[in-house]
């Protein structure tokens, strides 16, 4: 398994939009809320019908998750900051997930997108993935005048020393899973029970506490967010049902997942 580090070496290219290369047909998957663990294993089994062509086009999923902690390749329980019988009481659970980073929270209003993609196929590095994918979120924020920046030491976006949205992604084959994770009007507790990303000293906002509007709601964002992603990464995104997201035969479901040591991650909760 091999670990991506040193993104701080990113430049201005690698968050362009793709303008260089021919536009091209992505499908949109908008699912609604969904069991983390139930998501992890439609990723599972969409990556492995990428990779065989029963998906033949790069996929974008956008959800949000009931409320769950989860840990990336760099651990993170060592950051929580709760007793386990807090978190029991919670009830909000804690789950190990493949992609890169450390520990973060997940619930209902936050804008998560996963990014089913061959990398070789699309003609893109890893850098320059993450550079976009930054730059869907900086934009949508922009369109209610919030002006979120990059930290070369963190990837994700800021407002100042304030986290808002996240990144961690993994590599199977070639083919990405996991990706973003855009705070709109999410609860911001839970995020004080842990050190978000595996970072001390630092704050967590939403786009909601930044710029309170009525018009900042999850769906009026995630509209946004297609329109940017469409823009930044040059595709026009299709409308998808989960039917129709693989052609015959299906990947079955509870597919065998490929070994651990076929993944590679990119650290950056």
């Amino acid at each position: 398994m091999k670990s991506y580090e040193g993104t701080k070496h990113l430049t201005d290219s690698d968050h362009r939009p793709n303008h260089h290369l021919q536009r091209t047909g992505w499908r949109v998957f908008e699912p609604g809320c969904i069991a983390y663990p139930d998501a992890l294993a439609l990723q599972h089994r969409l990556v492995q019908a990428r990779k065989s062509a029963a998906l033949d086009t790069d996929l974008l999923i956008l959800l949000e998750h009931p409320p769950v902690f989860t840990l990336g390749r760099r651990g993170g329980r060592e950051n929580l900051r709760v007793s386990s019988d807090f978190l029991d009481k919670s009830g909000i659970p804690v789950i190990q997930a493949e992609r890169g980073g450390n520990i973060t929270y997940h619930g209902p209003g936050q804008l998560v997108a996963y990014v089913i993609m061959d990398l070789e196929a699309s003609r893109m590095s890893v850098r320059e993935l993450v550079g976009q994918m930054e730059e869907t979120m900086i934009r949508t924020a922009l369109t209610w005048n919030i002006r979120a920046v990059r930290n070369p030491a963190n990837r994700g976006i800021w407002v100042d020393n304030r986290k808002m949205g996240s990144i961690g992604i993994a590599i199977r084959k070639g083919i990405t899973y996991h990706g973003l994770a855009l705070n709109v009007d999410v609860s911001l507790d839970p995020f004080n029970w842990i050190n978000p990303c595996g970072l001390q000293s630092i704050g967590v906002t939403s786009m909601q506490r930044e710029s309170p509007s009525n018009s900042i709601t999850k769906p009026s964002v995630q509209q946004v967010f297609k329109d940017q992603f469409e823009t930044v990464f040059n595709i026009d995104l299709a409308p998808v049902v989960r039917d129709e997201l693989v052609k015959t035969p299906a990947i079955p479901a509870g597919g065998r997942s490929l070994p651990p040591d076929s993944d590679r991650s990119l650290t950056g909760t």
